[in-house]
């Protein structure tokens, strides 16, 4: 799902605030601080980690 190789990845990397495309360290990033004691009471929740493509 990541164009960052494709066609149209120069046009795309526009509509992301932060200006490129996320890397898997980023993804883990947000699963290890849920698995961690910050994440201990969040339940039911969709967390988009796309760098402000879809804000």
């Amino acid at each position: 799902m990541n164009p960052a190789e494709g066609p149209a990845a120069d046009f795309l990397r526009q509509f992301i605030a932060l200006g490129h495309y996320g890397q898997a360290r980023d993804v883990a990033g947000m699963v290890a601080y849920l698995a961690g004691p910050g994440g201990r009471h969040v339940s039911g929740s969709s967390i988009l980690v796309d760098g402000g493509f879809a804000a």
